[in-house]
């Protein structure tokens, strides 16, 4: 996905990304360690329980070089249409799905 760069598009991304590494500071370590747990647990069912690839593909950050944070994140909330990726934003917030973006990103296991 592209956005035209206009003025108020890259000042709405900006605002984005900086809101994002706001919220990221506020997840405490007790909701880390439950998000972790279902990164394990709920994602591993079809990614593979060491999210090695399953039904889904592997999560490792190989994967990922070529993804921003925020498409990531994009995905975890909304999905993927035309895959069996189901929507997560009933279960976790934005803020925290850029966290486990980013977590995955740097190839932290669960």
């Amino acid at each position: 996905m592209r956005l035209k760069l206009t003025v108020p598009n890259l000042l709405l991304t900006a605002l984005t990304v900086a809101l994002a590494g706001v919220a990221n500071a506020d997840i405490d370590p007790e909701r880390q360690a439950e998000l972790l747990y279902l990164l394990k647990h709920d994602c591993g069912s079809c990614h593979g329980m060491r999210l090695e690839g399953g039904l889904g593909p592997a999560l490792k950050p190989e994967r990922f070089r070529q993804w921003d944070t925020k498409t990531l994140a994009a995905a975890i909330l909304y999905g993927r249409p035309g895959t069996p990726m189901p929507p997560w934003q009933p279960f976790i917030t934005e803020p925290e799905a850029y966290w486990l973006a980013g977590q995955l990103k740097k190839g932290i296991r669960p």
